[in-house]
């Protein structure tokens, strides 16, 4: 993925030491089990993970964040007192791609459940075109034709944003659930049972996503316009056409040949909305949707909620992101 590195990873393990050196004597307070009061004590890495976390711990997990609401989580730094909490946690819920940062000091801490989301499903390299239609407009007479119009010009990696597709989320859950199980057995039985409500809410998204998008035959387009490209896990399980106007990284910055295929692949497939997001710039939207004449919408990433978010947790976020895209084609 190809994401900025704030920090050297010298820098941070230094950081890491020393703040481990500091703070290990006046920290959370957590058992040596890794519980404090009772509960066992998870850090997520982001709001997707530490949403999962919490509906599958209930009351017997306590579950601190790492990533503050609208703080853009690709751009976390880890504080010295951070650290220190991570080291005393009973558990650590990360992606491990999505933030260096965090990838470090995980590596760095003494705790001894680790889970990486990465690893509980099958991740995929994606670039700024999932379906890809900006490429196929852009040949001219005597072209050669590709038979990937998808990444023939689009920087690829591998894409973390596995929690927008809850088919992929709700195997993570399954995952962390197991990892709970393991960690604080005494509770195992209900963990397995929040566990498995959890992906029931995830498997009826999933059917409304799907009936709503996939076999909707009044939809008048399947192609949708976004900042960055956090949505192609999404694109592919409902049929339809992811076009980022940056790559994964939501601050790089598009090329001008970008922006015009853009241009052009929205007049050819019925485009009517440029999807911008709460925590990164919308300033690059709003231009291309001024200058091809398009409306703005949000579609949101759920990298973190705030008062700004179209929702006050994952499912209702998810659905208003549903409502914003049957709206954007033409669903009747």
């Amino acid at each position: 993925m190809n994401v900025r590195c704030l920090i050297p990873p010298a820098a941070l393990s230094c950081a890491a030491l020393l703040g481990l050196t500091a703070l290990t004597a006046c920290g959370s307070g957590a058992a040596a089990d890794g519980k404090k009061d009772g509960k066992l004590e998870v850090v997520a890495s982001f709001y997707p993970l530490q949403f999962l976390t919490e509906q599958i711990g209930g009351d017997h997990v306590s579950v601190s964040n790492l990533t503050k609401p609208g703080v853009e989580p690709h751009d976390l730094e880890i504080s010295a007192k951070q650290t220190a909490k991570l080291n005393d946690a009973g558990a650590v819920v990360y992606l491990k791609g999505l933030q260096p940062a965090v990838d470090a000091a995980v590596k760095q801490a003494d705790v001894k459940t680790k889970v990486d989301a990465s690893t509980l499903t099958t991740m995929e390299k994606h670039g700024n075109e999932v379906g890809g239609h900006a490429a196929e407009h852009d040949h001219t007479a005597g072209e050669e034709d590709h038979a990937d119009h998808g990444h023939s010009h689009a920087e690829t990696g591998d894409d973390p944003h596995i929690w927008l597709d809850p088919v992929k989320y709700a195997e993570v859950a399954k995952g962390v659930g197991a990892a709970l199980q393991k960690a604080d057995p005494a509770h195992a039985a209900d963990y397995r049972k929040n566990t498995d409500a959890l992906v029931k809410k995830l498997g009826d998204l999933d059917q409304e996503y799907a009936a709503a998008l996939k076999n909707n035959k009044a939809l008048t387009s399947k192609v949708f316009i976004t900042t960055h490209a956090a949505f192609g896990y999404l694109a592919e399980r409902y049929g339809l056409t992811e076009e980022a106007i940056n790559g994964l990284d939501p601050d790089s910055e598009p090329s001008p040949a970008r922006i015009k295929d853009l241009q052009k692949m929205a007049k050819a497939d019925g485009v009517t909305t440029v999807f911008y997001e709460t925590l990164v710039s919308d300033k690059t939207a709003k231009t291309l949707a001024s200058d091809a004449s398009l409306k703005t919408d949000v579609l949101d990433p759920l990298e973190g909620i705030t008062d700004k978010s179209k929702g006050t947790d994952y499912f209702s976020v998810m659905r208003s992101n549903l409502t914003a895209l049957t709206t954007a084609l033409g669903a009747k």
